[in-house]
């Protein structure tokens, strides 16, 4: 197999790289002075099975080009096979209609990347699972909550755990993981009654005593979660702390975190930590390098990549 990346997280694609003990492909990326964006594929891929890892994160337009343009390079250059690893899919937020005459840019996106060549995606915590089926190729949509629950019995006392997800939509990622801890299971309830009133935080369930263990698939502004804290500890939670797979961070979302009441907030290597996140006393990046690698080893022999989770 070729693995190969573009520039949005150099430092993942090499963690992967040694876990499978293969070098990265060498593939130049780089701009013309009107930054028009040109990818070389410097060694052979002919008949080879190719990986291109690339997350649609900030910024968003330009990764997303550049995936398309290496998975276009690799086909034109007779790869076998070719499979886009996507750690973070930045535009799954957009997979509906969310108003009249608003796009469904998910599956824009989908379409444009099969469209470049790809063959097969491979994904981790979608935002919406039904985003596979934007996909006219197969798609593995990849979990973080093994890592994360590795994670929690290594540093905190699991049977004082409370698992909490921060709004509705989020049950189902939080019950796999109050299953996997055999944690109890509480849920943050928002609302606004009027347009432009605060929200509402009601807790479902009784979290008094317990450290709180906030899921979710991306934090961006940090603002629901930082309120969802507060919400917690308003109702006796001893400590909060947030497990995100994206840390997509935008804005003043890092200064909101560390003067915020989260005790720590984890997040994985999706997204290349900004220097600003590194520098935060309460902010944790957990390496998916493994998860991903062997996913993408599993691929490549044609083994099962959904026994990753049982």
């Amino acid at each position: 197999m070729k693995l190969f990346s573009g520039n949005a997280n150099k430092s993942l694609a090499e963690e992967i790289a040694r876990y499978l003990d293969i070098s990265l492909g060498q593939c130049e990326v780089k701009r013309f002075a009107d930054q028009e964006i040109f990818v070389e594929i410097q060694e052979n891929v002919r008949g080879e099975d190719v990986f291109i890892l690339q997350s649609t994160s900030y910024p968003a337009n330009d990764n997303l080009m550049e995936l398309l343009i290496i998975i276009d390079a690799a086909r034109r250059s007779s790869a076998r096979r070719i499979t886009a690893v996507l750690p973070y899919f930045g535009y799954a937020r957009q997979d509906r209609k969310a108003g009249p005459r608003t796009p469904i840019s998910a599956k824009l996106v989908a379409n444009l990347i099969t469209e470049a060549g790809a063959d097969r995606v491979l994904t981790l915590d979608l935002h919406a699972g039904q985003i596979q089926g934007f996909f006219d190729i197969p798609t593995d949509n990849l979990f973080a909550v093994p890592v994360m629950g590795r994670d929690l019995r290594a540093n905190y006392n699991v049977d004082n755990l409370m698992v909490v997800s921060p709004d509705v939509g989020g049950v189902v990622r939080a019950r796999a993981l109050a299953r996997r801890l055999n944690a109890p299971l509480a849920i943050v309830d928002k609302r606004r009654d009027k347009p432009g009133e605060s929200e509402v935080m009601n807790v479902i369930g009784d979290v008094s005593g317990r450290d709180c263990i906030l899921i979710d698939d991306i934090i961006d502004s940090g603002g629901t979660l930082c309120n969802a804290a507060e919400a917690l500890l308003a109702n006796g939670a001893v400590s909060v702390t947030a497990y995100i797979s994206h840390g997509v961070l935008s804005g003043g979302a890092v200064a909101r975190i560390t003067s915020s009441m989260l005790k720590e907030l984890v997040i994985t290597s999706t997204i290349e930590p900004t220097p600003a996140v590194q520098a935060a006393h309460n902010i944790r990046v957990i390496s998916i390098a493994d998860l991903i690698g062997e996913a993408i080893n599993r691929t490549a022999l044609e083994q099962s990549v959904s026994s990753l989770f049982d």
